[in-house]
């Protein structure tokens, strides 16, 4: 409940209706029924409520989903209702029906999932609404005549879910049918496994209690049955591939494993017809399911390498506003040419390259540059697609569109990045290598010996109890088993590594080289001091509320929760001036808060012991805003991207570990400077002022260490993709995610030595597998060869190393230590 008092300093904190989350004082209203921390809550809110879809809040009570304000952008999305939008992005279904995919910003949880199924309760026309929950992809279909694409997208865009389309579909679908596919075959052959295994136990049971002929050769043909199932459909991937391997001249693991699962069907079938000899469709059937479990993990990695360019489509924005005549259009950037006259409204992205002919503003440049402070920008300044207006509105002309503006060469880059690098020759690859070509000559040489010296019945049953009991599949899941658990392991501690290979080569030393904003900053600026009256920090608070601009973001966040002093009034005709600063009014004073250029050109004089103080600040590497009234210089506050409380000591344990750490950034040199004193990272091992084609070049320079880089920004995703393991960290962008072998969604720098410290652990027990497999084929091949063991046993013993193997890899902990 909220606690309301004449006093406005007793107002309690409340939650918000909607999403849970604490209410700003200033928003609490202490004669409303609810409360809520934003007007998009109040909306989604009274959404729910009036079209009977309060149980969302059920739904996510029992889901635990995500509690988070709603983000919505008030977008009316007209351009998904023209001509060539719909139809590129639209298909006709049967009975006059439209069908189109979007992606959606915002999806949390199954109760996001089960709010967005309910779209047909909430806009006349829409017949059915499929979310697809990992890709956060709707498919919509719906009927024009009742309804345009337009209000459908408003709606979900009012939920707190902004909707852009879902660029290169068809690749994703082909993606999905191929993964189907791969379960059907993983689950036909556990089906199979399963039953075969315990048709295999009585048997065996039966070997010793006693079992019925009839009964004995029953199991025998079913198990016979279950077993062809398994090698010609699940199993044929493996024939398929040594018959490939075959034909280019090379000897792969599916040799030997193809051999065995030929030889050990043959010779299973032939027994079961002649009645004598054992099966051994058991043992077949289950290394048929264990292999397929390990191609399934390798097949999940390719298909996000697979995506990384598709990902990149969604940071330049679908539609823009163009000039035409005495009025504006919304299109989509198809229709965008050189030439056209755009107009960028505040906190829009520029949709292509051009130069500014009308407006005065503020430019995010972080998607290229990764400067964390925004730009003034004027009319002949140079923009670029991509960043983001702060100000206020502006109009440029267009210059380059398409795939020939700055961030899709940038994008290029990170596509080429992916392409080139090099693949990590592991260990287990080169012992399989080994391994193959030494079975097949010892086989080749069991079954001569034994046809010279004995029959050819006794040389064909040894050498299928060797090709049984060496089958390689200890040896082909010891690196996959150990890097599948230690995924597993680091995905707990919010890591994930998307390449297992990475691993490998964390476990070495070499060079890290660590992007500033977001690695070893929170990315953001935050109030570092203030100097003034402590009644004017909410009255900047109020002023600063509607700014979408960074800076007037940390104002409101470390001011907003102070409430104003008795007897001031409320800043009244607050509005955002170009070239950094807010002017209001407040109890008929003039009220300026702004950068000390700002406050200088509007006339506002600041003393020599004021400027002095704000120059120390700025030398300091941090950002000054001052505030003045009526003239008068009243407060200065100075903010900074703060370091990690972690950063240090996590520097100082990367040493440790044998790393070289650098600082790579877009930010000054002085912002750079402080930031390397503060961790104890050298001076001479900092690059201040980089620009994404200067990362990507320092990072191609450093090819006689083994190069790690490490970044959140869509300006590091080339030289994330470019290094030998690309690193993105939390907060990153989608490009930055897509383009890196593993992303850290935990907050502060030490999880980066977890990181390192699990790699090498992974390696030791990547060795160590290793070592239990070889040693196990080496002693079981010799007995084999040797005709001490019998097929049964091979069938017996076959699975023995795999699960030696298994137990090995669970041994893996994400602990401390190296």
């Amino acid at each position: 409940m909220t606690v309301v008092t004449d006093d406005a300093r007793t107002v309690k904190a409340v939650a918000c209706e909607h999403c849970g989350l604490p209410v700003p004082r200033g928003l609490v209203d202490p004669v409303a029924e609810h409360q809520f921390c934003c007007h998009g809550c109040r909306t989604v809110y009274e959404l729910l409520h009036d079209n009977s879809l309060d149980d969302f809040y059920r739904v996510r009570e029992a889901t635990g989903g995500e509690r988070a304000p709603v983000r919505s952008t008030g977008n009316r999305y007209a351009a998904f209702d023209a001509e060539e939008f719909q139809a590129r992005h639209c298909q006709g279904i049967a009975g006059g029906y439209l069908s189109t995919d979007l992606r959606l910003e915002g999806v949390h949880c199954a109760a996001c999932m089960w709010l967005v199924e309910r779209l047909p309760q909430l806009v006349a026309g829409v017949r059915s609404a499929r979310l697809n929950l990992r890709d956060a992809v709707i498919r919509v279909i719906w009927d024009p005549c009742e309804t345009p694409l337009s209000a459908i997208a408003t709606m979900l865009d009012r939920l707190g879910y902004p909707a852009h389309p879902a660029r290169d579909t068809t690749a994703s679908e082909v993606h999905r049918r191929g993964e189907r596919t791969q379960l059907i075959r993983l689950a036909v052959a556990g089906a199979c496994a399963g039953n075969t295994m315990l048709l295999a136990i009585a048997l065996y049971a039966g070997q010793f209690a006693g079992i019925e002929a009839e009964f004995s050769n029953l199991f025998r043909w079913i198990s016979a049955g279950l077993g062809t199932i398994a090698l010609v459909w699940p199993g044929s991937v493996f024939f398929r591939g040594a018959w490939s391997a075959i034909r280019a001249q090379g000897v792969t693991l599916d040799v030997p494993i193809a051999l065995a699962l030929a030889a050990g069907g043959v010779a299973g079938i032939w027994n079961v017809v002649t009645g004598t000899g054992e099966i051994y469709f058991d043992s077949l059937s289950v290394l048929v399911f264990l292999l397929l479990v390990g191609r399934w993990f390798q097949s999940r990695q390719q298909r996000w390498a697979d995506e990384t360019v598709n990902l990149l489509g969604s940071f330049t924005p679908n539609t823009c506003r163009v000039v035409r005549g005495d009025g504006i259009v919304e299109t989509t950037l198809d229709a965008l040419e050189k030439g056209d006259v755009v107009e960028v409204l505040s906190g829009d992205l520029i949709p292509a390259d051009g130069t500014v002919i009308k407006g005065h503003s503020a430019l995010n440049r972080s998607l290229l540059t990764g400067e964390s402070c925004a730009e003034p920008i004027k009319p002949g300044d140079e923009v670029f697609a991509g960043t983001q207006n702060l100000g206020s509105t502006i109009r440029l002309r267009v210059e380059t569109v398409g795939e020939g503006t700055r961030v899709a060469r940038l994008m290029d880059l990170v596509a080429e990045g992916v392409r080139e690098k090099p693949p990590i020759v592991q260990f287990a690859d080169r012992a399989s290598g080994w391994f193959v070509t030494v079975v097949l000559v010892v086989a080749v040489v069991t079954f001569v010996v034994w046809s010279m010296t004995a029959s050819l019945s006794e040389a064909v049953t040894h050498t299928i109890a060797l090709l049984i009991v060496a089958c390689p599949c200890a040896l082909g899941l010891a690196t996959p088993l150990t890097m599948a658990v230690a995924i597993g392991l680091a995905a707990r501690r919010q890591v994930l590594i998307k390449n297992a290979g990475a691993l490998e080569i964390l476990a070495r030393r070499g060079r890290m080289l660590l992007d500033k904003t977001g690695t070893l900053t929170s990315g953001r600026p935050t109030l570092v001091e203030w100097t003034g009256p402590d009644w004017l920090r909410p009255v900047i608070a109020q002023a600063e509320l509607r700014s979408t601009h960074p800076i007037a973001k940390a104002l409101v966040e470390a001011f907003g929760n102070q409430p104003l002093r008795r007897g001031t009034d409320t800043p009244q005709s607050s509005e955002e001036i170009h070239g950094g600063g807010i002017r209001a009014i407040v109890d008929e004073q003039v009220l300026l808060v702004g950068s000390p250029t700002f406050l200088i050109d509007s006339g506002v004089e600041i003393v020599p012991s004021d400027a002095d103080r704000i120059r120390g600040l700025e030398q300091a590497g941090l950002t000054t805003v001052g505030v003045s009234l009526d003239g008068r210089l009243v407060g200065v506050a100075a903010l900074g991207d703060q370091l990690h409380s972690d950063a240090a000591q996590a520097i100082a344990e990367l040493c440790a570990l044998g790393w070289q750490p650098s600082i790579v950034s877009g930010d000054a040199s002085g912002v750079v400077r402080t930031v390397a004193n503060q961790v104890g990272i050298p001076e001479d091992d900092c690059f201040a002022q980089v620009t994404p084609e200067n990362k990507l070049a320092i990072v191609s320079g450093s090819r006689q260490l083994s190069t790690v880089m490490v970044g959140d920004g869509v300006n590091d995703a080339a030289a994330l993709a470019a290094a030998d393991v690309g690193i993105a960290v939390e907060g990153g962008a989608e490009a930055s995610l897509a383009a890196a072998d593993i992303y850290i969604a935990a907050p502060g720098t030490m999880p980066l030595v977890e990181l390192v410290q699990l790699a090498r652990r992974t390696r030791r027990t990547v060795r160590q597998n290793l070592a239990i497999a070889l040693s196990y084929n080496v002693l079981f091949v010799s007995l084999a060869a040797a005709g001490c063991i019998s097929p049964l046993v091979a069938a017996i013993l076959m699975p023995i190393s795999s699960a030696s193997v298994l137990a090995s890899a669970m041994s893996i902990t994400l602990g401390r230590g190296a």
